[in-house]
């Protein structure tokens, strides 16, 4: 089985590549811990957030988002102090942000889940030839939906940490041709083919 160029040497990241990433979420308190979780890694690496997962469940209310977002400077500070937890004031503050900015999206759409799987009409996207490696760090449509949440208030969700979203919830099917994953997300949900070079705004890895 391919692993997507994964580090196979981590049960976390063969597991988290094998059961959750790329497939169609529609769980707004999953979307939520997602986010976050892309909220902490930036700067990062993706193998340290799945190690310190369950740190970030027990400090984040197990990423309730209403909880979250009636958190006050006496949780930023327990946040903080909590052994392994990544101690980033502006992470945690963010976090909170986003907690209240997630509300307003759920009054106004009914759901962040309907919210963000609009942006594709409640498909999986496939872009030709990123089955076959040709994968970038950002697209145009990581990019538009990055603006919008930066302009609903959310922070530390750039083009390129939405783009790393957006496949990990489903939206964007990056899984590898050879892998046995790249199948099973497809037979999950609704899918739509588009040619990648019609979106704007493409940055691959330097």
């Amino acid at each position: 089985m391919s692993y997507c160029d994964w580090d196979t040497t981590d049960e976390l990241c063969l597991r988290y590549h094998d059961e959750e990433w790329g497939v169609p979420l529609h769980d707004d308190r999953g979307q939520f811990e997602f986010l976050s979780l892309e909220v902490m890694q930036c700067g990062l690496n993706w193998t340290m957030m799945l190690h310190k997962r369950e740190v970030f469940r027990a400090c984040f209310a197990g990423f309730d988002f209403d909880a979250v977002a009636a958190f006050g400077p006496d949780d930023v500070g327990r946040i903080l102090e909590t052994p392994g937890m990544i101690r980033s004031r502006r992470k945690v503050e963010a976090i909170i942000n986003n907690a209240r900015c997630f509300q307003r999206v759920r009054e106004e759409f009914g759901s962040f889940d309907a919210y963000l799987w609009g942006f594709s009409d409640g498909k999986t996207i496939l872009y030709n030839k990123h089955a076959d490696g040709w994968i970038p760090v950002s697209n145009g449509l990581s990019a538009r939906v990055a603006a919008d949440l930066r302009k609903r208030g959310f922070k530390y969700l750039g083009p390129t940490t939405v783009y790393s979203h957006l496949q990990a919830c489903g939206i964007i099917n990056d899984h590898g041709r050879d892998c046995l994953r790249y199948a099973v997300v497809n037979s999950l949900g609704p899918t739509v083919e588009k040619r990648r070079h019609l979106e704007k705004d493409i940055r691959h890895y330097e």
